[in-house]
């Protein structure tokens, strides 16, 4: 994209509306996208360091005046040297709008955020103390926007699940004039966030309105950093910062700027849902659709359900994905017909196992395996009509040919004296010039039993007319032609059973195909979410050492539930991956 595109307009009713062209550009890339939003207080230069993020100067639009420029969610998709990712910036627009006035708004406009990107940037400016903490309200009221379960009674259990799938957090701290100082030794920017948010004693108002922003920031993105910044040039010059190069700026300012700009590009993952599903572009286009429809329909935003609602329509598409490969790669790799079915089936297999991959890559949520079984019956079907195809071709090219190589057996050449012996002589040769042939096909033996049947009607009318026999000798002759009609017929019987064995084995190597590559998936799973669920455990227990050193027993209380809950979760998904990990294909 050459520039930002507004992706989630906010109308002059302050109601949220997705616009349907940044949606398709959206879904145009079909390769796992970092998302990077950045949220906070309007007029605090929010849009200038996303445009650094995207390596311009001019791009998400800037403003010089009390006025909020940026309205909505604006989106930015750029490419990332050396990551195969695409990268989507998006910049929101600034809170505390006094002339919008809309407080609910601002929470949508925050929830949004926090769902969509993977990386999400808190712009603010001056020093993170109480007044700036008390300006990310919005995270106290997360819960109250933003469900992880389906189940209300479920939801009540659900902190970790909150950690598990929220985004990386990062405080951009603008016009920094303080020195990086605590007790008269330096600190790092981390340090003083973590300074920043340490609980406060006290029972009044304001200090519990406090705490419960600084408890819900430590609890919600324990993964975290901060970064400052300097004042970028003189006052004067920072309604035209958007023409000013890099020599323009303060030499600080820019060290802080790259730094900020390299972890944000280099440590940002590829944006997940629940279940470790990596998104596509496509995958966030209608994530953005059903989060911003829930929400004009007055109801919450739930994880959950959106992945239920992205597996039906997601699973779906990987099924005729996977069905159309399928059929592709087999008419490339295959010509028909083939000599024996073993051929035919080998390619099938070869087919078969990359149709899966793709489908078992793209598809999740198929507890029960419906689209794994739609697959499996396309795939089936398909490969049925292939065969039949392969005999059809077959049977059609060896009975072209026997009426070529029989075009020379003329009825009334043989009507003379031992005439049927020359018939017989001759329909021998035909049978051995035949069975040389190469490229017959699976069906050569029924095609030749099938001309056997007919040519044998004209032998018994010659050998009846044939004189120079006697009647012993025509039983004789009659017998050898049954013998030979019979070792035709036995051939034909033995090759299509060759045929049926090796279909029936098709389906057992299929089946077995199927079970190894979700076994495979299965394991996949089980790894990432006990390595999601050690993860959380571990930043939990570093946020309860931390509490324990505040002394803070009501909060210190409250994580060894949540804990609790966790280790628990974590030791049935090990139970399962001995158990429920498996599975039955039919």
């Amino acid at each position: 994209m050459l520039e930002p595109i507004c992706l989630i307009e906010n109308t002059t009713n302050n109601e949220l509306k997705v616009n349907q062209e940044a949606v398709a550009i959206l879904s145009s890339f079909h390769q796992p996208v970092v998302v990077v939003s950045i949220v906070g207080m309007y007029r605090t230069g929010k849009s200038y360091l996303m445009n650094r993020l995207a390596g311009k100067n001019k791009g998400f639009a800037l403003g010089s005046t009390i006025q909020s420029k940026t309205k909505g969610i604006w989106m930015w998709c750029v490419s990332v040297p050396g990551r195969e990712q695409t990268l989507v910036l998006l910049d929101t627009e600034g809170l505390g709008d006094v002339e919008k006035g809309d407080e609910k708004n601002d929470h949508w406009i925050f929830s949004l955020a926090v769902l969509l990107s993977s990386t999400l940037i808190y712009n603010s400016s001056g020093t993170i103390n109480n007044v700036a903490v008390m300006n990310l309200q919005y995270v106290t009221e997360l819960t109250k926007h933003i469900k992880v379960k389906s189940n209300d009674e479920d939801e009540a259990d659900a902190s970790a699940e909150y950690v598990r799938f929220f985004p990386s957090f990062i405080w951009a701290v603008r016009d920094f004039t303080l020195d990086l100082e605590a007790n008269g030794k330096p600190i790092t920017a981390d340090e003083y966030l973590e300074n920043s948010l340490k609980l406060k004693p006290g029972h009044n108002k304001n200090v519990a309105t406090s705490t419960s922003a600084r408890e819900c920031i430590r609890k919600y993105f324990p993964r975290r950093k901060c970064f400052v910044f300097d004042t970028p040039v003189h006052r004067d010059k920072l309604k035209i910062i958007d023409q000013l190069s890099d020599s323009d700026l303060e030499e600080r300012f820019v060290k802080q700027a790259t730094e900020f700009c390299s972890y944000v590009l280099g440590n940002s993952q590829v944006k997940t849902i629940k279940g470790g599903i990596k998104v596509t572009g496509r995958l966030l286009a209608k994530l953005v659709m059903m989060y911003v429809d829930t929400i004009k329909s007055g109801k919450v935003p739930c994880l959950e359900n959106a992945v239920v609602a992205l597996a039906q329509t997601e699973n779906s598409k990987a099924v005729e994905e996977a069905h159309s490969l399928y059929k592709q790669l087999l008419s490339k790799r295959i010509v028909l017909h083939t000599e024996t079915q073993e051929e035919l089936s080998n390619v099938h297999e070869i087919c078969l196992k990359e149709a899966l991959e793709l489908f078992f890559d793209r598809s999740f949520k198929d507890d029960d395996r419906r689209f794994q079984t739609q697959l499996m019956d396309l795939v089936r079907n398909e490969y049925d009509k292939k065969c039949q195809e392969n005999e059809e071709l077959s049977l059609n090219y060896c009975t072209t040919l026997l009426s070529q190589l029989g075009a020379t057996l003329k009825p009334d050449y043989y009507l003379k004296q031992s005439g049927y012996q020359y018939f017989r002589k001759d329909l021998e040769a035909l049978i051995f010039r035949y069975r040389n042939t190469k490229g017959r096909g699976i069906k050569a033996e029924q095609a030749l039993e099938e001309y056997l049947a007919k040519t044998n009607e004209l032998g018994r009318t010659l050998l009846l007319a044939d004189r120079s026999l006697s009647e012993q000798q025509k039983r004789i002759e009659e017998q050898q032609a049954y013998a030979k009609m019979q070792e035709v017929k036995a051939k034909a019987a033995e090759l299509m059973m060759v045929t049926m064995e090796r279909r029936i084995e098709d389906v057992t190597r299929a089946q077995e195909e199927n079970k190894r590559q979700l076994m495979e998936k299965n394991e996949r799973e089980r790894r990432h979410m006990q390595s999601e669920h050690e993860r959380v455990l571990q930043q939990m227990l570093r946020e309860q050492n931390a509490m324990l050193q505040q002394d803070f027993d009501a909060s210190v209380r409250q994580m060894q539930r949540e804990i609790g809950q966790l280790r628990r979760e974590m030791s049935q998904a090990q139970n399962r991956s001995g158990g429920d990990w498996g599975c039955t294909i039919s």
